[in-house]
């Protein structure tokens, strides 16, 4: 009988995950990554403020400009989660005041991709989408929130 390495047990595992199975760890990450701030961050880490550069580190503050809207607290909470999923680095320099910044990893720069392209989509079809909308609700007589 042959053995199997603890590296064969997790690649039969993850070969096996289901992320429309609620117990399956990708449901899960799937559930973390869905966020609007998340992929807001993710974009403005992977291309920068203006979004036709490439990666590089933002203090807090900026990112708090940017994602209009986020506030204090969703904005720690989301870059705390980003921290400890691998998707982003956060780094201290002891200056007076301490400066924090926040970087994108490799990890995030895979996800970066996908999140920008989702984006991307948003702002291209929010219009199209709006009237689809209005057309549903005028038809319907009903309509839905959101």
């Amino acid at each position: 009988m042959a053995t199997t390495t603890a590296a064969e047990i997790r690649a039969r595992r993850k070969a096996e995950y289901n992320a429309f199975l609620a117990v399956c760890p990708s449901h899960k990450m799937l559930e973390r990554i869905s966020g609007k701030w998340v992929m807001l961050l993710l974009s403005a880490l992977g291309s920068g403020p203006d979004c036709t550069g490439g990666p590089r580190p933002m203090r807090y503050s900026e990112l708090s400009r940017l994602l209009a809207g986020v506030s204090q607290k969703m904005l720690t909470q989301t870059l705390r989660a980003l921290e400890r999923d691998g998707l982003v680095t956060r780094t201290v320099t002891p200056t007076v005041p301490v400066t924090v910044s926040y970087e994108i990893t490799e990890l995030g720069l895979s996800l970066h991709q996908m999140m920008r392209g989702l984006k991307v989509w948003a702002e291209a079809h929010t219009d199209e989408v709006a009237a689809n909308q209005a057309a549903y609700d005028t038809a319907t007589g009903c309509p839905l929130s959101g």
